[in-house]
């Protein structure tokens, strides 16, 4: 297999199927061969010496790199308009090594004040143990932000839309504060995918992705993909990745490629089915609020259209009630999955304060905006009347629940 060129391919519906793709010059395969090895083997040792140098282009050994990998590497840095890109064991390995290569002891990292329960956990818990100092703030004030930088401040994480709130951060205006303070700005872009978002083309330097998510689409596979510039992804690939070995596996490199080709009339669907239920939702009686970007009540609907060309399959609501009455609601669906993970084709609902966010104090969740009766659901591909009735029967039983007990 020899590396392809990244095709210019103008439409993401043509890139999700042929942009990056390797020519298997061997057989001809359509389909992306599955390289199932751990290691290659050398014509002679000298060869092996000059790929260890680096003298050498050419396959060493599984952590270091494999076919099957590099070819999601390269359809993911097409998708997301970068110059390469490194595949990882899970979403985690790909945000942890990513910040720890761009971050040492005595650094200061700027954060969004809400990030997924375990990104949070990362930084303000194990960071910390190891000296690097990190400032949580409202990245929707551009005045905060900019507050925030200290002399020692070397990055800014966050995500947008961010998890679970949904709330929206304008990415232009990110990466303009990050250059002006030469900062490395970090996105993770899963909540969109590269269908409906590409960071870099507002100048974010590095694009974090769950691929576990979106990407694969299919519920099968841990993965994580940090798409950016060949010498920042060099840069991690030789330190981050290589020492600490999160590295992807062929296999699952391969249910991604598959996944991604039809990345874009999946998203399609996703989005179609989630506005039809916020607003469902937000007319409903028993929800106190609807966090849904495609709402012209959210925060960042003016941005839908400008950096994000859909709001996306994945929408957070708050009932009119308490704790107990959330778990009842979500105990009574029948057909969304009680799950925490996102971009399935089967729709997934999960109480953010106790499952994907628990890593955080009473008063972190306060500051992040995550109440005890906020839930996440992401839109799955069924029929949206189906989704409906499952939630509409879930709240009926709720209500009939609350009028009982008073």
């Amino acid at each position: 297999m020899a590396d392809s060129k990244h095709t210019n391919f103008k439409h993401i519906e043509t890139k999700t199927i042929h942009a990056g793709k390797i020519r298997d010059e061997q057989f001809g395969a359509l389909s992306t061969p599955i390289y199932q090895t751990s290691t290659f083997t050398f014509e002679n040792v000298q060869q092996g010496a000059n790929r260890f140098m680096g003298e050498e282009a050419g396959y060493i050994y599984g952590r270091l790199g494999n076919p099957t990998v590099r070819e999601l590497e390269q359809r993911m840095a097409a998708l997301e308009s970068t110059e390469d890109a490194a595949a990882f064991g899970s979403g985690m390995g790909a945000v942890s090594a990513t910040l720890l290569a761009n971050l040492k002891n005595g650094d200061h990292l700027v954060a969004s004040s809400a990030l997924y329960g375990c990104s949070f956990s990362l930084i303000n818990h194990i960071f910390a143990d190891y000296g690097i100092e990190a400032t949580f703030v409202d990245m929707t004030d551009e005045k905060a932000v900019r507050n925030a930088i200290k002399p020692n401040s070397k990055a800014i994480f966050f995500e947008t839309p961010i998890n679970p709130n949904l709330v929206v951060i304008d990415l232009q205006m990110v990466a303009d504060i990050a250059k002006e303070h030469n900062l490395v700005s970090i996105c993770d872009n899963t909540f969109m995918s590269p269908a409906l978002q590409n960071p870099a083309e507002f100048g974010i330097d590095l694009i974090v992705h769950s691929a576990t998510k979106y990407l694969n689409g299919h519920g099968d596979v841990i993965a994580g993909i940090t798409c950016g510039s060949a010498e920042q992804i060099e840069n991690i690939k030789l330190t981050t990745l290589k020492d600490m070995g999160a590295v992807m596996s062929p296999n699952d490199a391969w249910l991604i490629i598959r996944g991604l080709k039809t990345l874009s009339v999946r998203i399609e669907r996703h989005c179609k089915n989630a506005q039809t239920v916020a607003e469902f939702l937000q007319a409903h009686p028993r929800i106190k609020k609807v966090d849904y970007p495609g709402l012209p009540s959210h925060q960042g609907y003016p941005l839908v259209g400008k950096q994000m060309k859909a709001a996306g399959g994945i929408l957070a609501f708050e009932i009119k009630g308490n704790f107990d009455d959330a778990v009842y609601f979500m105990n009574s669906l029948k057909m969304c999955s009680i799950a925490v993970s996102l971009g399935d084709a089967e729709s997934l609902i999960q109480h953010p304060a106790s499952m994907t966010h628990s890593p955080y104090t009473e008063e972190e969740l306060k500051a992040a905006g995550i109440s005890q009766t906020l839930i996440r659901l992401s839109v799955g591909l069924e029929h949206v009347d189906d989704i409906i009735g499952d939630l509409s029967q879930a709240l009926d039983k709720m209500n009939a629940r609350i009028k009982q007990v008073g």
